[in-house]
């Protein structure tokens, strides 16, 4: 296992793209463009970020330094990552980041949440490496995801143990308007199976809005074979996960999940690997 440090120099690199802003609803509210260039300097002891957004054609940089990694942050090997708050607490903003990396592309997602706990901000970063050759991806649509899907889930713990590395099987059926989704991971004490249901919103057929009493959760798709997986609304008292998707091939899709538990700590970073076989 490559160390934490390690793992954060799997960004190194010029990335080309841009921010785009959404709504709570997936609406594009804006698209900037961007240049973000990760560079180790002498002695392999800092990395330098710098963060460039062009507003109307004029640059403007944000520039942080990096010297070791705090629990905030955490990375897998192949350099996907996500950072954010350790503890949600009402009536303060709340915020995470995910990010997925594949070949000389990334896929970014920032989401914040006001003070009300309300979904207020969504940002979606696509990036890619100088001479990218890589196609655009089409926007994600449900009929992507319908069928069965098997791979493997990498978990990394709150408390940075040794990561914990299980088989997974996903299917995804449509019955009408209603969508059931179940995901069977196996553990080392048996089969642990997860099931949820969702129904297609009457307004927009890129949300799915989950059937559940105790937190409104919606999936929304997205441009370049994405897609989102948060609370509208966090509940105190309420467990919850934040999730991206990216269908990265019409066969091959990743899954980052962000966890926490009920007192709204932190407890787990997974990272999710599939291949469709049905």
């Amino acid at each position: 296992m490559r160390s934490q440090w390690e793992c954060l120099l799997q960004n190194l690199g010029c990335w080309q793209g841009s921010f785009t802003r959404l709504s709570a609803k997936g609406e594009i509210l804006e698209d900037i463009p961007s240049e973000t260039s990760l560079e180790l300097n002498s002695g392999n002891q800092t990395v330098r970020q710098v963060v460039r957004r062009f507003y109307d054609g004029q640059p403007q940089d944000l520039v942080l330094e990096y010297r070791s990694l705090n629990k905030s942050t955490t990375f897998f090997e192949n350099g996907a990552f996500s950072q954010g708050a350790l503890q949600f607490a009402p009536y303060t903003e709340f915020g995470a980041e995910l990010g997925l990396i594949h070949g000389d592309c990334r896929l970014r997602l920032v989401l914040i949440y006001d003070k009300a706990s309300q979904l207020d901000r969504i940002t979606f970063i696509r990036e890619h490496l100088p001479n990218n050759t890589t196609p655009t991806r089409p926007d994600l649509t449900l009929s992507d995801l319908l069928g069965k899907w098997e791979g493997e889930a990498i978990t990394i713990a709150a408390d940075w143990l040794e990561p914990e590395v299980m088989s997974t099987v996903t299917e995804w059926k449509q019955e009408g308007d209603r969508v059931i989704m179940s995901l069977q991971i196996q553990t080392p004490i048996g089969t642990k199976t997860i099931a949820s249901s969702a129904r297609l919103d009457p307004q927009n057929p890129q949300i799915l809005n989950f059937e559940q009493d105790t937190l409104s959760i919606q999936t929304l798709f997205l441009p370049d074979g994405a897609s989102v997986t948060c609370p509208v609304e966090i509940a105190t008292g309420q467990p919850f996960r934040i999730a991206l998707s990216w269908l990265i091939e019409p066969r091959q899709h990743q899954r980052m999940i962000r966890s926490y538990d009920r007192k709204g700590g932190w407890t787990d970073l997974t990272l999710v690997t599939e291949r469709k076989v049905g």
